[in-house]
């Protein structure tokens, strides 16, 4: 051994507690000595009496003690608050449907360049705000609105440029995605999701909001799968080829008493694509009817309970007893909406009341059952105590406090949804893998196309 290599060992053993205290410079000292067994018991029982003291502070007076060493004994801290954030530490939220993108269109003429999302934007949602309220991911709704009725015509056949209008937001999201890549991160599966949370980004997913969106066309929603689409909502406000919206009030007419056969058709091709029907603004017909027939998981991106508040636009009790695992059920995730209008009575929509439809789907369906989809940016008003998308961690404590544990929280933050996302894909998997053939239906009313090869 050289004089350096020498110097090196003593400096290494001299600031290395550990190893220090086998060396000494007399080599008559390097013997093997035998430990005092008065000194060991002294130690072990010093040390017995700090672990014991330690416990019964933090049990005796956790109040005072507990909640700044809960995190390292495993434990939640007593504080609701701060259990909520310890929560979503580990388990951020992934929200089912939040309007950035259309904010982005009608007040920035969707120009990238001018939207500053590390400055707080004029709505609920921003980086900062993301940041601050545990966000993990979210489906970035790539909505436009419903056709002027008098433009479609009543087979929904007139040029309404929805299809254009829907790229042009599927563009934006995309852009904003990727102006942010320190924040953002285009996710297009479940696995996509986790890895994006793991690196510390948020995982973002492309959700069209409405069938009126595919031009009466299956093979656009192959292309818009293709351009990273994972859910379509089958209906917004208005009915369309493929199924019936429950409108905004009470008392919308059926068109087609709930699915279109061409919706069916289109549910059949989303179920091999991957990509989820979403059941929000479907009627209670159209909501029944694809539970049954889909062979993959669903989801209602952004709705509530009507037992709670009757209004169209919940779930009611009977569509959520179908939900399920078990024979004869459907595996779904009910993500519950923030919207006043969908919450309570004017003037009433609260933290605690969006917390009573989060109870209430949990009762009847189950609590792997349930989301949350605020309408974030797509909504006029906001509930007290759930202003913009810092405020989750308030829920999330106020279900704390009504006895819900840390697992079943993380699964409404995000775990639920993945499972379904997870389910969804591998019904797609299975489809595809079996050489399942693409769904070519035509919309039967339209005549810019012959329906059948005969009729070239």
């Amino acid at each position: 051994m050289t004089t350096n290599q020498n110097q090196n060992n003593n400096h290494s053993s001299e600031t290395s507690p550990l190893l220090a205290s086998g060396h000494s410079q007399d080599a008559e000292d390097q013997t093997p000595r035998e430990s005092n067994p008065k000194v060991r018991g002294v130690v072990w029982g010093a040390l017995t009496v700090v672990f014991v003291t330690a416990i019964v502070l933090l049990v005796g007076f956790q109040r005072i003690f507990g909640d700044a060493f809960a995190p390292w004994l495993g434990i939640l801290p007593s504080d609701p608050m701060l259990a909520a954030l310890v929560i979503l530490d580990q388990a951020p939220v992934i929200d089912g449907h939040i309007d950035l993108p259309i904010l982005a269109r009608m007040k920035y003429a969707n120009n990238v360049s001018a939207i500053d999302m590390e400055s707080d934007l004029p709505m609920h949602v921003d980086i900062p705000r993301l940041r601050k309220g545990k966000v993990g991911g979210f489906f970035w709704s790539t909505y436009v609105s419903c056709p002027n009725p008098d433009a479609a015509g009543k087979n929904f056949l007139g040029a309404s440029w929805r299809v254009r209008d829907t790229l042009e937001q599927i563009d934006i999201s995309k852009l904003l995605i990727a102006k942010y890549p320190d924040t953002f991160s285009l996710s297009l599966t479940a696995e996509d999701i986790e890895t994006a949370i793991a690196g510390g980004k948020i995982a973002s997913l492309l959700g069209v909001e409405g069938g009126h969106q595919l031009g009466n066309s299956i093979a656009v929603l192959r292309q818009y799968h293709a351009l990273g689409v994972r859910y379509v909502t089958l209906t917004h406000m208005c009915h369309n080829a493929f199924a019936d919206s429950c409108g905004y009030y009470p008392g919308m007419i059926p068109l087609h008493g709930g699915l279109s056969s061409l919706g069916r058709s289109l549910i059949d091709e989303m179920n091999r694509l991957g990509v989820l029907v979403d059941l929000s603004h479907t009627s209670d017909a159209t909501a029944t009817q694809a539970l049954l027939h889909s062979k993959a998981p669903v989801i209602w991106s952004h709705s509530s309970a009507r037992a709670v508040h009757d209004v169209p636009r919940n779930v009611p009790d009977d569509v959520l007893k179908l939900i399920g695992r078990g024979k004869g059920l459907t595996d779904a995730v009910v993500m519950v909406n923030f919207a006043p209008f969908f919450v309570a009575v004017p003037g009433n929509a609260t933290v605690d009341a969006v917390a009573d439809h989060v109870d209430h789907i949990a009762k009847v369906a189950g609590k792997e059952h349930v989301g949350l989809g605020s309408d974030f940016d797509g909504i006029a008003d906001v509930p007290v105590g759930l202003e913009d998308v810092s405020k989750y961690p308030a829920l999330i404590s106020n279900l704390y406090q009504r006895g819900w544990n840390k697992y079943e929280l993380a699964g409404l933050t995000g775990a639920n949804l993945l499972r379904v996302l997870k389910g969804a894909e591998k019904v797609a998997q299975d489809l595809q893998a079996a050489k399942t053939a693409p769904v070519v239906d035509l919309y039967h009313k339209r005549k810019d196309i012959p329906a059948y090869h005969e009729d070239l």
